[in-house]
């Protein structure tokens, strides 16, 4: 059986499970379902966050009492920077990168076939720059292929990766790459990002939810011990494990997922260090926003069906967790859709009263409850995050958009990604585009 093949009968059975539940049950056991798993899963988080806080974070000093670690052995760390068309960025990120207090490090940009002024500007730097390396693709090879080259030339084990447009925080190289020596067997460390631009409702939203979701996240997946991606804008890498798994994969639409994939069913652990901190842009617009979601989606779509076939071996147990996540978050878009197709179809056709839906919105009193949650939620999340953020409680206003922003996108997405992906051609190398980087720094 081809993988294509095997992709479509999987689409089929999730496709299916809505159907089923709504003939052997009722619409209301659907609507259920498609209310109360943001609300569940909401739980899982804030539970998770609280108890990496309690355990871990909660000990660590704050303010100026924060202080570097200490690397054992002084190791050199490389900074490997994949550039494509960052013209208006990428000085600001090597002068964050350089401007490093641990000294002994590396930064290597890699111009991958950039159209822009990134190359002049990065030979003009590595002039100056004397622990600057800059590498020049001719064609635009695609991010993986670019850490790939930065990887290759870099002389250090400990590789820490960021985007064009990331600022690393002082102190972030130390922070990821601590876990790496303490660890002989953690061959990924994913940091902290902070979102830069918030000019518009939009980039205010994604301060809330990189807190309050993607943050309590990251915590939950390490307190049950796999993540389900390290951050592509900032990470970092044991050389050793990279070589082990093959590297990043170029034909993968999302090389952070992959990678993380691939390191954790070789039994190499990935750690989270929120205080790695890296001020990133994000999308200011709705299409910049589908646009980069819809991209993720369809990463975690094609990490989804490249496993499915050998992921239920007893030696990968460890990522069952998160594999029946990305499933149940999967059904939960499709229900979400077919519940929206009776809605539609009760309008203008008489069907059985078992599988009407009568309203596309949760009941008061769920809705309530699912209001109370978002709240509670970003108030755990300000407690853990304010040390990192003082001016995070600023935000508070505007999350209250976060439950419609965030689980609609995943539902569209999710329902465009998996078509996508199943049609896409797997040999064919996945390129970079110049992103929506926001309308204004803030």
């Amino acid at each position: 059986m081809t993988d294509r093949l095997l992709a479509f009968l999987m689409l089929c059975l999730v496709l299916s499970i809505p159907f089923g539940i709504t003939l052997i049950y009722t619409g209301e056991v659907m609507l259920n379902f498609v209310f109360f798993w943001p609300l569940f899963m909401s739980g899982i988080w804030m539970t998770g966050g609280l108890y990496f806080w309690f355990y871990r974070e909660r000990h660590w000093p704050t303010g100026n009492d924060t202080l570097a670690p200490e690397l054992k052995g002084n190791p050199l760390i490389s900074v490997i920077v994949p550039c494509y068309d960052e013209g208006p960025n990428v000085r600001e990120t090597l002068m964050a990168a350089l401007a490093q207090r641990y000294e002994n490090l590396e930064v290597i940009a890699v111009n991958d076939g950039s159209k822009d002024e990134t190359g002049v500007i990065l030979d003009e730097m590595a002039l100056t720059y004397p622990r600057l390396r800059v590498i020049h693709l001719t064609e635009n090879q695609g991010k993986a292929i670019a850490l790939q080259t930065g990887a290759a030339a870099a002389r250090s084990d400990f590789l820490v990766c960021i985007d064009g447009d990331a600022l690393l925080d002082r102190d972030a190289a130390a922070w990821l790459v601590a876990p790496l020596l303490d660890n002989p067997r953690v061959g990924a460390v994913t940091g902290n990002p902070r979102i830069r631009t918030r000019s518009t409702l939009i980039g205010r939203i994604q301060v809330g939810e990189f807190s309050s979701i993607i943050g309590l996240i990251k915590r939950t997946q390490r307190v049950y011990g796999q993540v389900f991606t390290v951050s592509g804008v900032v990470a970092a890498f044991r050389r050793r494990a990279l070589a082990e798994v093959g590297y990043w994969s170029p034909e993968m639409i999302t090389e952070d997922i992959d990678i993380s994939w691939k390191l954790q069913l070789r039994h190499w652990s990935v750690f989270f260090e929120p205080r790695a901190l890296c001020w990133i842009l994000m999308p200011e617009t709705l299409r910049g926003l589908w646009r980069q979601r819809l991209r993720w989606a369809q990463g975690g779509a094609e990490v989804f069906l490249k496993n499915l076939r050998h992921i239920w071996s007893w030696e990968y147990r460890r990522m069952w967790t998160l594999f029946f996540e990305f499933s149940l978050s999967t059904i939960w878009a499709f229900t979400y859709a077919v519940s929206i197709i009776l809605f539609l179809l009760g309008l203008v056709m008489p069907i059985p009263d078992n599988i009407r839906v009568y309203d596309l919105f949760p009941p008061q009193f769920t809705g309530m409850v699912l209001a109370f949650a978002c709240l509670l939620q970003f108030s755990i999340s300000l407690v853990i995050e304010r040390r990192y953020e003082p001016r995070l409680g600023s935000s508070l206003f505007w999350v209250i958009w976060y439950p419609l922003v965030y689980w609609m996108l995943s539902l569209f997405t999710t329902l465009v990604a998996f078509p996508k992906v199943m049609l896409r051609s797997r040999q064919r190398r996945a390129r970079w585009e110049s992103p929506d980087r926001g309308i204004e720094k803030g």
